[in-house]
């Protein structure tokens, strides 16, 4: 890659390509998770421990925590000691880009998905630091914008969601056209699909990734919840029939894999994240989210399809999902860039 017309030639690998690692960080709010913060920390060790078959696990630990994640992770992770305020490394973590063929990241904006918690400053600095320790330029975005909220296909296409990067607790006064204009700069794609997104959705407020997924250029799996008398299934509805009538940026009409929601599972918080599509994809696997209910089975047949040279393994998040995301929402790929 290089510059065209004295611009960097910019792209954002996608989730399926080669990876170099996984990063994490490691749970510690107990005003935030509360008596649950043990049984979290044993849910990320499981996480860790299963993407670590497949590539190398790093996990940032705020300095005052790092001893105990070094503990209970072994030699599952790496651990590196930076100030953190949360635990969501898709959001607060960097997105890694190819900058005329270069490693690099973008740092965008985060203020803890709209001031939802606080603080948030040490997370709102967070993708500079690890960039900064890979030895990576940053590429700093005035956008507020999370990791959750970017679908890639590695081809020039990006989807999102408007109630996520459009929401006026994000980017208040900000045009959806001012808006992709800044992702296109950012990520180097050429076609932004936007989709209505989740107004339900009160922790994320609608991030793509509970939602579709790229399984390779022109294919997606789409999250469905076929019960029109349950309101998130006419949203999800409402949301595939938008995706229907696009086309991405190779002027392909989008294949849909449909993904049943974990509709059964036990609801235990006002943000529980019952996705199945809220999975991780490390070098030759898939980590599964399962709730313990019928429907894993399900998910585990319908991944296993779309991913067939894939390992599936399954990852029980009933402790994770109660803090609004799940296997994805806690982990963030580092590609393996040819360069």
């Amino acid at each position: 890659m290089n510059s065209v017309n004295g611009k960097p030639s910019v792209r954002r690998p996608a989730e399926y390509e080669p990876h170099a690692q996984t990063w994490m960080a490691w749970p510690h709010r107990r005003d935030l998770y509360g008596a649950r913060l043990g049984k979290v920390q044993s849910g990320y060790v499981e996480v860790a421990k299963a993407i670590s078959q497949f590539e190398p696990v790093t996990m940032v630990a705020d300095t005052a925590h790092a001893a105990k994640a070094r503990k209970m992770l072994g030699n599952i992770a790496s651990v590196v000691e930076m100030a953190i305020d949360d635990c969501w490394m898709r959001d607060s973590g960097p997105s890694f880009v190819e900058v005329n063929g270069k490693p690099a990241g973008v740092s965008w904006r985060f203020n803890a998905w709209g001031g939802k918690h606080a603080p948030f400053d040490n997370d709102d600095a967070l993708a500079g630091k690890i960039l900064a320790h890979q030895k990576m330029p940053t590429r700093e975005s005035w956008l507020y914008c999370e990791g959750g909220s970017l679908c890639c296909d590695g081809e020039g296409t990006l989807i999102v969601t408007e109630t996520s990067i459009l929401n006026p607790n994000r980017n208040p006064g900000i045009s959806r056209a001012f808006a992709e204009a800044e992702l296109k700069a950012m990520l180097g794609v050429e076609k932004v699909i936007w989709l209505p997104g989740d107004p339900l959705d009160t922790e994320t407020d609608g991030h793509i990734d509970g939602m579709c997924c790229y399984v390779r250029p022109g294919v997606v799996l789409f999250e469905v919840n076929t019960d029109m008398n349950d309101v998130h299934g006419r949203i999800l509805a409402q949301n595939r029939a938008v995706l229907e009538s696009q086309t991405d940026a190779k002027g392909r009409k989008l294949q849909i894999i449909e993904l049943p929601e974990a509709a059964d599972a036990t609801v235990t918080s006002d943000v529980f994240c019952r996705s199945y599509i809220n999975f991780y994809l490390p070098n030759g696997g898939l980590i599964l989210p399962v709730y313990g209910i019928a429907s894993d089975a399900v998910a585990i047949e319908i991944v296993s399809k779309a991913f067939p040279a894939r390992q599936v393994v399954t990852i029980d998040v009933n402790e994770i999902a109660p803090g609004g995301g799940s296997i994805h929402c806690i982990t963030q790929e580092q590609p393996a860039f040819a360069g």
